[in-house]
């Protein structure tokens, strides 16, 4: 079975023209028409109706979870989200925050596909090196407590090729894309990737460069290839 996954960093919905369009971003994923999505800097702050956060649920028309990472003033929210087509299980979400930067999280998730369950992470890493050094260690730890076949993507910020992320994250996920994807106009940095584990599961990626007039960032897009659940026969369980 292929699954399509799907990571982007929406810089809050507003694109290279500076204006606030959540459309063209609620658009681009239809298109696409992701069965695992990981979506980052979702801003329900300003008083849009519906809010980013509802939107994409309605969009998606599937199962989510939502990170917060900073509550506005009177109402509204900044953060993340995980969307499948399939239920989630054991879903959570862990705290990467580091003191005196901005607060960050990661989402696990094991997702209930129909070839089995699939290992799910999403995560919007900090700015700063040594941030992300940290954060990237708390990453491996959730990664090693995960079992089976585990898919992490979001926007890494490792503005490096062998930086933090990938020290700490290329050891336990063999397979990676390396897309340039920001600034999405002309992009020189791999800041948003999809890691997988084992690396047969990671098939086919790209980038979408449709998304540089809705974003900052450019979309990742990967084809997973889940092996198929094989229920023994009749005559083994007969025998065990």
């Amino acid at each position: 079975m292929i699954l399509r996954a799907m990571t982007w960093n929406i810089h809050a919905g507003v694109g290279r023209d500076g204006r606030y369009d959540l459309d063209r971003v609620l658009g681009l994923i239809r298109r696409h028409r992701p069965d695992i999505l990981a979506v980052q800097e979702i801003d329900s702050r300003p008083k849009h109706r519906p809010t980013p956060f509802e939107a994409l649920k309605e969009a998606f028309a599937g199962h989510d979870m939502v990170a917060e990472t900073m509550q506005g003033a009177e109402e509204g929210a900044y953060g993340h989200m995980l969307l499948s087509r399939w239920p989630m299980q054991d879903a959570a979400i862990h705290d990467l925050s580091v003191d005196r930067c901005e607060p960050r999280s990661a989402i696990t998730a094991r997702i209930e596909t129909p070839s089995g369950a699939l290992g799910v992470m999403a995560t919007h890493l900090g700015l700063r090196w040594q941030e992300r050094r940290r954060q990237a260690r708390q990453l491996a730890a959730l990664v090693r407590a995960q079992p089976g076949p585990l898919v992490v993507m979001g926007d890494f910020n490792d503005w490096s090729w062998r930086g933090p992320v990938w020290r700490a994250l290329s050891p336990l996920l063999p397979a990676r894309t390396a897309h340039r994807t920001f600034p999405a106009h002309f992009p020189l940095l791999r800041l948003d990737e999809i890691f997988c584990r084992p690396a047969g599961l990671l098939g086919r990626s790209w980038r979408d460069k449709a998304g540089a007039q809705a974003s900052d960032h450019l979309p990742v897009l990967a084809e997973l290839q889940l092996a198929p659940v094989v229920a023994p026969a009749a005559g083994i369980l007969a025998a065990a």
